[in-house]
């Protein structure tokens, strides 16, 4: 990688960086209280290493596929890798055995075939429930009156661990807000049964200060930190710099 392309994701990675410890303090908001989820869907590992070498820690991949190549061909920076696609119940199972964190889970029988793929030896693999708030049609994710079963399911087993919730509102900006501080209340609730629960996934690199001044303790950000996605589409295989 040039001198130039590591300077660039640098000042991308600082940028954002200050934009999420501003927001959180316009919000009252402790220092530290949101992380940052850098979605590295699509991109090369070299860019992974990149942002890795300044410190990030957590990645996001849609694909189970590219997923599970970038964390063999990154093993030794020891990632923490969270699978925020839409999930088919015959991958699940590959999700459990690689994934530390699955962001979509929406229904039982994902619930049911992730507890039985994720070996008993392995952490507890950390849950969010992925909420369809706007009830689009189309758009994956639980309806919010699904929440409390599916809660319930996903705690009710010892290899898996429910850490909370997440979504992709609309992005339009007034009906993201909405749908914001219906998820944060949302959140609130199933914390009350759920005390252990420290993850309210929601904002991406357009509306990310929104989501957190609603109570979003993790955003996920790819444009903003990354840049476009490379024409040449998702990393599978190889090392490529």
């Amino acid at each position: 990688m040039s001198n130039d392309a590591a300077t660039d994701y640098a000042a991308r990675f600082n940028h954002v960086q200050a934009g999420i410890e501003t927001a959180t303090a316009q919000a009252g908001r402790p220092a530290g209280s949101v992380r940052l989820l850098a979605v590295s869907k699509g991109q090369p590992l070299a860019a992974i290493e990149a942002v890795a070498a300044l410190g990030q820690r957590a990645f996001g991949e849609n694909y189970v596929q590219e997923g599970i190549a970038k964390q063999q061909a990154l093993a030794q920076l020891d990632l923490e890798w969270h699978f925020i696609g839409r999930l088919q119940s015959n991958k699940a199972a590959l999700v459990a055995a690689h994934f530390d964190v699955c962001q979509s889970v929406d229904r039982l029988r994902l619930v049911e075939a992730l507890a039985r793929a994720r070996h008993s030896d392995q952490p507890p693999l950390r849950i969010c429930i992925q909420l369809n708030v706007d009830r689009e049609a189309g758009k994956g994710g639980a309806q919010p009156d699904e929440l409390p079963s599916l809660a319930a399911a996903v705690a009710a087993y010892p290899t898996l661990r429910l850490a909370g919730l997440m979504a992709i509102p609309r992005p339009d900006p007034e009906q993201a807000q909405r749908a914001f501080t219906r998820l944060a209340d949302l959140y609130t609730d199933l914390r009350r049964d759920h005390p252990r629960i420290d993850t309210l996934s929601i904002g991406m690199s357009e509306d990310y200060p929104q989501a957190i001044a609603a109570g979003s303790t993790l955003v996920r950000i790819g444009t903003a930190l990354f840049g476009p996605r490379p024409a040449a589409g998702p990393v599978t295989a190889g090392r490529q710099h």
